[in-house]
């Protein structure tokens, strides 16, 4: 009933115009607030989508490293422990540290990651060559596959270069001969290894990886390193349900113990994604403020009504209405607004992002990102998220006046 009259105030003819034309502005407000928040939104999802698919191709689903140090110790028991869990898809041993690499005059400080034959399984970087192939060769003859940004800094073309790369890394600081006994590495000669490496390939992911990251045979880097055949800088793995991925990662700190850390893909990644989606909360937070300002168009369009709907506050209280049913009534008008519009905004913004996925309305400036327009995605949870924040807005900017209707007196004479 509350809804009925508010539907017959919505559409009945006002003595001023202006009334009309205000509840108008109103609507129009909303649906642009809806509208922009919705998409807002869904860019955001989209970048984010685009990220976890371009970090996806470098991060794992679980690794294993040290709580302190470099290096951890893995048991063939405990490796063959790890293949036997029922999540995990497969895994992949890594050895990674940093090290120069010289091509006459043009030098690079990498971190060089040497990883085993199955890393092609756990990562999708095989997929991300796009020079030569992702070949690492073995302890005796290395090959190095280097990041888009390292193999220009070196001036290199990777698949075509004849001559090798000079690599540099210094020894672990404790080594030991093949007696066990501990060498000594207090001079700069014994404690640096060097050794010519040949390029193989080209990966491009994203400026922080392409930058940075160079891959290699993980013997080789034992064998820089002196380290001992059962130490590694960590274990990366790849889970057949990456919904159960917690459920995982406690079995598996379960069974290394304290002394080793396992993260999921996300906390690899912590800062990057606490960023993301801080600015993703800071915007909805801004563009929900200009949706308040905006909703005072209903305060205003509200308190007007309720000017011209005096004789009918009157007549309704004689019948008997009690002061909550005149605010309902009124309450209901502001919440009818707010639903026309917010209805409306709902389906400009999905229009929107589809003439935007389909044509590519609106491209990225530049053209040196992966993708050349700007990526969106919709989220059931984002249109549940707007349409309670439209709701709460309405409730609030028709309190007051719908407050004024109820309370005021009854003057059937004037």
């Amino acid at each position: 009933m509350n809804f009925l009259f508010a539907w017959r105030y919505f559409k009945a003819k006002k003595s001023t115009n202006a009334i009309n034309i205000i509840a108008w502005v109103s609507v129009l407000a909303i649906i642009i607030g809806t509208a922009s928040l919705i998409l807002v939104l869904s860019v955001f999802n989209g970048f984010e989508d685009l990220v976890k698919s371009l970090y996806s191709s470098f991060y794992t689903d679980l690794k294993i490293s040290p709580q302190t140090g470099k290096t951890i110790t893995l048991s063939n028991e405990q490796l063959k422990q790890l293949s036997s869990f029922q999540n995990v898809r497969s895994y992949s041993l890594v050895i990674e540290d940093k090290a120069l690499l010289q091509n006459g005059e043009p030098l690079s400080i990498v971190n060089l990651k040497g990883v085993d034959s199955n890393y092609i399984n756990v990562t999708s970087i095989e997929q991300k060559i796009v020079n030569g192939k992702f070949l690492i060769g073995n302890a005796d003859t290395p090959s190095v596959v280097l990041g888009a940004g390292i193999e220009n800094a070196l001036q290199v073309q990777s698949d075509r270069n004849i001559l090798p790369l000079s690599v540099y890394l210094f020894k672990k600081t404790d080594q030991f001969d093949n007696s066990g006994a501990a060498l000594n590495n207090a001079s700069l000669e014994s404690s640096l290894s060097t050794s010519n490496i040949f390029t193989a390939g080209t990966f491009l992911i994203q400026q922080d990886f392409d930058n940075n990251y160079a891959f290699t045979n993980i013997d080789f880097m034992r064998r820089m390193l002196g380290l001992r055949a059962n130490e590694f800088s960590g274990a990366e793995i790849s889970l057949k349900d990456e919904n159960e991925t917690e459920q995982t990662k406690t079995s598996l700190q379960k069974l290394f113990g304290k002394d080793y850390k396992i993260e999921s893909r996300y906390e690899q990644n912590k800062s990057l994604y606490g960023v993301m989606r801080t600015e993703k909360w800071v915007i909805y937070g801004v563009l929900t403020l200009i949706l308040i300002v905006a909703a005072f168009n209903i305060v205003g369009a509200l308190t007007m009504l309720v000017l011209e709907k005096q004789k009918d506050i009157n007549v309704l209280k004689a019948l008997g209405a009690s002061n909550n049913y005149i605010q309902r009534i009124f309450l209901s008008e502001g919440f009818l607004l707010a639903i026309i519009g917010g209805f409306l905004g709902l389906l400009l913004a999905i229009l929107i992002c589809w003439l935007q996925v389909k044509y590519k309305l609106v491209p990225l400036q530049g053209g040196s990102f992966l993708i050349d327009y700007y990526p969106v995605k919709l989220v059931p949870t984002d249109f549940l998220l707007v349409i309670t924040t439209i709701m709460v807005v309405a409730f609030i900017a028709a309190w007051f006046p719908s407050r004024k209707a109820a309370i005021q007196q009854i003057e059937l004479k004037s």
